[in-house]
């Protein structure tokens, strides 16, 4: 009998798999034929009794680089020499530094511990025979099969909560940066878990959408395998962004948004395959005395045939589900879709599977521009709130969003090159509009707000800047939909400025006269403004929990009122006080430091590179500067920084106070300490260059130098560094954080106390804070 092959032979015929062209289902195919012939040669033949068969990814012919070898030996407990039929097959394994999990197990043993194992029943029902008797294989996988068939009303349950634990722990791999493509919600296990419904036989296999989705994410899975390792111990699923271009590239698409579009875009395609299966499951729980059923599946009154409840013309709803009635009539109704829509908003249902496809089938397009009634029932569906979410992803599904918005297609599952954002643009959009939904009774025109709130961002899908591209695609969306002109005009300008209000209210001196002024004559109309004000606070809301806090609530509240005055007549409201806490520590005199909250006060003699001294202590003691005020009064400088512990836990603040009055008193090293801290939390992801730029027009008195950097410990105390050595009074601080970058705006005056008006020191003011804002350990 010829030997097999030895573990140098296997780690070098797998090296040249790996170096090889082959990607996707060759490659795996490459892979399973080399581990299947290599486990077949090192059992050899046994005799009868004994089988060797794989299990988990190898049983199902998906294996990666990393991945382990899920094998079982089986044998019929009369066999005296399974423990040295065992060792000629594992230990090879581990020498090729192959990872391995194994067992030794009879059929009856293997089918009791899945019957308690929920991991070991998965890994059976994917059993296949490699070597050995090929009938004590069958038998296994015959047994397991109909066990896991016997128990299905115990085990479903247990399925379907591991998956939401799943979900809980990784996320969901359509909305991360950086998806685990196995664990996360809509990954490959997800694919497994209705693999495993359908071999219990309470639902259909999964369909084609799915099965190409799974093959979408193994074939990822498997270059990500490929470049981060094959030793299987080190390998971990989860895409990370600098692995994200060279995957994309190996796979043939076009850049890694390509790719990551493509991934949230399988994902969906499993959540929502998962979603239906679970309630076709659910709804026979009645029935099969399966131990969980869905809100609304199953129905009183047994026999007596189906329940169905109108909720709105030619819509019901019938176990648990939105679906037609009978004598509803698509292909004469083209608002017949969002009316359902609608309905299942509000009733809190999903549409059924069946209805939208027939609605997809037979409802012919909205006619141009659109009857009243379809625009009520979209705005209907909007005002819905977090109940059109999942209804928009089943639209979205059955191919019925983009024929309301064609548009809808080029955002569809993009993704957000920021940790600021949560989701994709198109959910983002979705998302920002259920927010909205809770704000439409502060506004005058609620409809309006629901439809700019659903269109705001849908420019990212072209090149540009997204709020200009939006604008003009909004002009054209509009008149569609059936707007008036008037409603159009409103609608283009809360697009084209939906950014307007955040971006001045973080970076610009709201005190100034020239900055509400600016805004009042972008909005044009306390209308718009009023609009722009909630659709500030709903995209914030959507976009992460980052992006909207009280701080920048209170921001964008004062600069909506002061524009407010302007465009109405009414006087400008005064500046708000200081607290109670910091007139006493203003009156106390300084220096000294207090703090309330996440806020930070510090009361000096003014000096200049106080506020850089102090960015610099705060950063010492490991607080990340969220936002930053700088003022003056006669001789008296005041700080007032909100900030966040980095590690979660607040510093002594005595401590701090100390370290605050040796840096000011020249006692301690504060750029030599940072430096050394910076080197020790150097950011490994990519990041873009840093940009700055000196703004004349954002008031009468002062330059603003507004700096994008990326994030780090000493940023802060390194840019304000730089304007005092260029020799700056910085009148007043506006730091804001935006996912891994910091957008910085400082007002500075000049030497002569005005604006900067000298082209050499602009240049000089440009060159030194751009060579300020590279982190410490990046070359210059």
């Amino acid at each position: 009998m010829t030997a097999p092959p030895s573990a140098a032979q296997v780690k070098a015929a797998r090296a040249s798999l790996l170096a090889s062209s082959l990607t996707g289902a060759a490659l795996r195919a490459g892979l399973v034929d080399l581990y299947d012939g290599w486990l077949s040669a090192l059992l050899g033949d046994p005799g009868p009794g004994a089988a060797l068969v794989a299990v988990g990814g190898l049983g199902r012919r998906e294996v990666a680089a990393g991945s382990d070898l899920d094998l079982v030996l089986v044998h019929d407990g009369r066999r005296t020499d399974v423990a040295a039929l065992a060792d000629q097959v594992w230990y090879p394994v581990w020498d090729a530094s192959v990872g391995l999990d194994h067992s030794v197990r009879t059929v009856d043993e293997a089918v009791g511990v899945a019957r308690e194992d929920l991991k070991a029943a998965l890994g059976l029902l994917d059993a296949r025979h490699v070597a050995g008797e090929a009938a004590l294989s069958a038998e296994l996988l015959s047994a397991a099969r109909a066990a896991w068939r016997r128990d299905a009303e115990r085990r479903l349950p247990e399925l379907r909560e591991a998956g939401e634990q799943r979900a809980r722990e990784h996320g969901e791999v359509a909305f991360l940066l950086e998806p685990d493509l196995k664990s996360a919600r809509g990954g490959l296990r997800d694919v497994h878990a209705l693999q495993a419904v359908a071999a219990s036989q309470r639902a259909d296999p999964p369909g084609a959408a799915v099965l190409s989705a799974h093959e979408l994410l193994l074939d990822v899975r498997g270059e990500l395998h490929r470049r981060t390792g094959s030793s299987g111990r080190s390998t971990v699923d989860r895409l990370l962004l600098q692995e994200q271009d060279a995957v994309a590239a190996a796979l043939g698409h076009d850049d890694a948004d390509a790719l990551m579009a493509a991934v949230s875009t399988a994902a969906r395609t499993i959540v929502y395959a998962a979603e239906t299966t679970w309630r076709r499951v659910a709804a026979s729980a009645p029935r099969r005395r399966l131990g969980f059923r869905l809100p609304g599946a199953g129905r009183p009154g047994a026999g007596r045939g189906p329940v169905r409840t109108p909720l709105a013309d030619d819509v019901v709803s019938q176990d648990g589900e939105v679906v037609l009635a009978r004598a509803a009539d698509p292909a004469s109704d083209p608002v017949l879709v969002l009316r359902v829509a609608s309905a299942a908003a509000h009733a809190g249902l999903p549409v059924a599977p069946a209805t939208l496809d027939r609605l997809a089938r037979t409802c012919p397009p909205l006619p141009q521009p659109w009857p009243r009634a379809a625009l009520d029932e979209l705005v209907s569906l909007l005002a819905a709130g977090p109940g059109a979410v999942p209804v928009f992803e089943h639209l979205d599904q059955a191919g019925l969003l983009v024929g309301l918005f064609p548009e809808w297609d080029e955002v569809r599952s993009r993704p957000q090159r920021n940790s600021f954002h949560r989701f994709t643009v198109d959910r983002h959009l979705v998302e920002t509009a259920a927010e909205a939904a809770a704000l439409t009774r502060q506004v005058a025109r609620p409809d309006l707000l629901l439809i700019g709130a659903l269109l705001h961002d849908i420019g990212k899908g072209r090149p540009g800047d997204h709020s200009d591209v939006g604008a003009e695609m909004v002009a054209e969306i509009g008149p569609r939909m059936g707007l008036r002109g008037a409603d159009v005009e409103v609608l283009v300008r809360m697009v084209q400025h939906h950014l307007l209000l955040p971006d001045v209210a973080t970076r610009r001196d709201l005190a100034d006269p020239a900055t509400a002024a600016a805004v009042a004559d972008q909005v044009g109309s306390q209308e718009v403004l009023e609009l722009l004000e909630a659709l500030t606070e709903a995209d914030s809301l959507a976009t992460g929990p980052a992006a909207w806090s009280p701080w920048k609530a209170r921001l964008v509240c004062e600069l909506a009122d002061r524009t407010r005055s302007l465009l109405s007549g009414t006087p400008v409201p005064a500046p708000a006080p200081l607290a109670e806490w910091q007139s006493e520590l203003v009156a106390r005199g300084g220096p000294a430091l207090g703090h309330h909250e996440d806020e930070v006060m510090v009361v000096a003699p003014d000096r200049q590179g106080l506020l850089a001294v102090t960015a610099g202590v705060l950063a010492l003691h490991r607080l990340d500067v969220r936002s930053a005020w700088a003022s003056s009064t006669q001789e008296t400088g005041l700080l007032v920084f909100r900030v966040a512990p980095r590690f979660g836990a607040w510093p002594d603040w005595s401590v701090v106070q100390t370290d605050l009055l040796r840096a000011i008193g020249g006692g301690l090293p504060v750029q030599e300490r940072l430096a050394t801290r910076e080197a020790a939390y150097a950011r490994l992801a990519r990041a873009a260059p840093p940009v700055v730029r000196l703004v004349d027009d954002a008031s009468h008195t002062a330059t603003v130098v507004e700096v994008r950097a990326p994030d780090s410990l000493g940023v802060l105390h390194r840019l304000t560094a730089a304007l005092d050595d260029c020799g700056l009074d910085v009148r007043t601080a506006h730091v804001s954080t935006l996912g891994d970058d910091v957008v910085d705006a400082f007002y500075v005056v000049g030497p002569d106390g005005g604006p900067l008006t000298d082209p050499a020191l602009r240049d000089e003011v440009e060159r030194r804070v751009l060579a300020a804002a590279r982190p410490s350990n990046e070359p210059g």
